[in-house]
């Protein structure tokens, strides 16, 4: 996916949707569905070298993972400005949802994951 590619954010959260259709209880999965929108989209607006999705699913856990290809790391205490409109939540709604989430450098971009407890169906 690259950054003119944002269309592309919809073809993923589709993805996820199917992949926890059997294996993950509802509010979970969409509130992965909703965090996993706003990490891709900041990963394509904010860069021009695309992103890489993983999701892994156990029992009790589900961990998103989306990597960049930049450095620089995102502010993760941000507060958004009441005049930004809908831009910059992105991190403020996974601070909010997940139960667990962070941001790890690599050698080249970062990775932005999230976790969340619950059960399968």
């Amino acid at each position: 996916m690259g950054r003119a590619d944002l269309a592309a954010v919809g073809e993923v959260r589709g993805a996820v949707r199917e992949l926890l259709r059997y294996r993950w209880k509802e509010e979970p999965a969409r509130v992965a569905e909703l965090l996993l929108s706003e990490l891709v989209t900041n990963a394509l607006v904010h860069t021009d070298e695309g992103a890489v999705v993983a999701v892994s699913v156990a029992p009790r856990r589900l961990r998103v993972e989306v990597r960049d290809f930049v450095q620089g790391m995102p502010p993760v205490s941000h507060v958004p400005d009441a005049d930004d409109g809908t831009h910059g939540r992105g991190l403020v709604l996974v601070e909010s949802l997940a139960d667990s989430w962070g941001v790890s450098a690599h050698a080249l971009g970062k990775m932005v994951w999230f976790e969340l407890d619950g059960e399968r169906p």
